[in-house]
Order: structure tokens, then C-alpha cells, then sequence
């Protein structure tokens, strides 16, 4: 059995576990096997649209980028009108929007969105313009005070009175989800994620909660409160999951 054939999945996005993984079998950390067990994990196949001849799957696209100039990977988050991680052009910059994620091939200046079909994930390669570095500290540090925002926002909304469990695990800033990282992933950066996961989940179970509220003046409230919070998140993950930004000081040896 492989190192990490029994890996379960992931919660982390698609994007950010071909980041994690692809970028440590790039740097040969990690065996092929291991990679595309990490990153297909419960999907029954990952294929490569527009991919060169013989490059059709993860491993020889990645190997073909590799002989392009391609050093790591890196993923992307972006939204409608907050298009974080990505600089164009503008079809990329679409599709990435639509999907809510993509993964760069950083140094080949090419990018591939994923899609899902039916039970497998078409990746659809993109050129990508090479874009200024995330910043993992800074990243960290505005989802430490959207959280905090956050958190004394609905205070005021007394949403504990409706959902205790929402306003309890706001202020638990050191609540994560664990996630599973190859060798190379700083620690910082695994935390990070599982933060930014773990508050994904809490936006979308107070979105989902809206029935508690008294009038429709306050769910927009409440919507316009999380919308920092969820723009961080998405920045958080951008930055967990690009090693264009992780810093040398803190980066794991290979």
C-alpha cells in the first residue's frame, strides 16, 4: 500500500489538493500514486480537456508542464467581482469564476479549472497571466479580523438567541478542520486552510438558518456581515494553497 493510499477525501476544494499534492510530486516528494490518490480521492476519474497528445491525465499534464518550466502549483478562489488568486486573460478569468476555484501551473503560465461530470472531473486547461504572489500572513491576519467582525456583528443580531452553536464557533479562533498535507506543506499553511474550511462551513449553516431571523431587514444583515468574512476565507484558502507565497522561512525542507 502506497504512503497515503488510505488518505480519506479531503475537504479541501479540488484546486487546493491538486496544489498541495501536485506541487510535492513536481518537487518529488511524492510518488505518482500517491498524488492522484490524493487528489481524485471518491471521484472515479480525473481527465485532462485539452490536454497535449499523451497528457490526457494529471500525472503527464503535470510532467509535460514540468518540461515548460512549471515549479509548483498553486490554486485560486475566486468570486463574481472578487476575483482573488487570478490575473486573466479574461476567459480564464470567467471559467475560474464560474467554478469557484482553479489550479496554476506556476512557471508555465497555464492554469486548468475543474469540472464535475457526473462522477468524474474534466480539468480544462487555460492560459493564466502570471499573478503577484499571495500573502500568507497578511491572509491570516484578515481572516483573524473578519472572523472577529463577524462574530461581533451577529452579536448584536443576537444570534446566539437562535443558533448558540453559530456565535460559539466564531469565537473559537483555534477551531479547525483537520486536513492532510504531503511532506513540503508548512504547518502554517495546513492550519490556515483547515481554519478558512472549518468557517466555510459556519457561513453556510447561518445562511441556512435564516428562518431564526425576525424580518427580512435582518437576513440581509446578516448576509452583509458573513460577505467580509466569506471574501476572506476564499483569500485565506488562495494563500494556504499557493507556494508562490509560502515564505522560505517557514517552508517545510524537502
Amino acid at each position: 500500500m502506497d504512503a497515503y493510499s488510505d488518505t480519506p477525501d479531503d475537504p479541501l476544494p479540488r484546486a487546493g489538493r491538486l496544489a498541495w499534492w501536485g506541487t510535492a510530486w513536481l518537487r518529488g516528494d511524492i510518488g505518482p500514486d500517491d498524488l492522484l490518490d490524493a487528489v481524485t480521492g471518491s471521484d472515479v476519474a480525473h481527465l485532462v480537456v485539452g490536454a497535449p497528445a499523451g497528457a490526457a491525465g494529471l500525472v503527464p499534464l503535470l510532467a509535460d508542464a514540468r518540461d515548460r518550466g512549471a515549479t509548483a502549483v498553486g490554486a485560486a478562489f475566486p468570486a463574481a467581482g472578487d476575483p482573488i488568486g487570478v490575473r486573466g486573460p479574461a476567459p480564464f478569468t470567467a471559467a475560474a469564476v464560474e467554478a469557484g476555484e482553479a489550479a496554476l501551473l506556476l512557471g508555465a503560465e497555464e492554469a486548468l479549472v475543474p469540472t464535475v461530470v457526473g462522477r468524474a472531473v474534466e480539468w480544462v486547461r487555460h492560459p493564466a497571466a502570471r499573478r503577484p504572489p499571495p500573502d500568507l500572513g497578511e491572509a491570516d491576519r484578515a481572516l483573524r479580523s473578519a472572523v472577529l467582525d463577524a462574530a461581533n456583528g451577529l452579536a448584536d443580531l443576537d444570534v446566539a438567541a437562535w443558533s448558540p452553536e453559530i456565535a460559539d464557533e466564531l469565537h473559537d479562533l483555534r477551531h479547525g478542520t483537520g486536513l492532510v498535507a504531503p511532506p513540503g506543506v508548512p504547518d502554517a499553511c495546513r492550519a490556515l486552510a483547515g481554519r478558512a474550511i472549518h468557517l466555510q462551513d459556519v457561513i453556510a449553516l447561518a445562511l441556512e438558518s435564516e428562518g431564526g431571523a425576525l424580518s427580512l431587514g435582518e437576513i440581509e444583515r446578516r448576509r452583509a456581515l458573513l460577505a467580509p468574512l466569506e471574501r476572506a476565507v476564499r483569500a485565506a484558502l488562495t494563500a494556504a494553497c499557493s507556494p508562490d507565497g509560502w515564505p522560505p522561512a517557514i517552508a517545510s525542507p524537502r
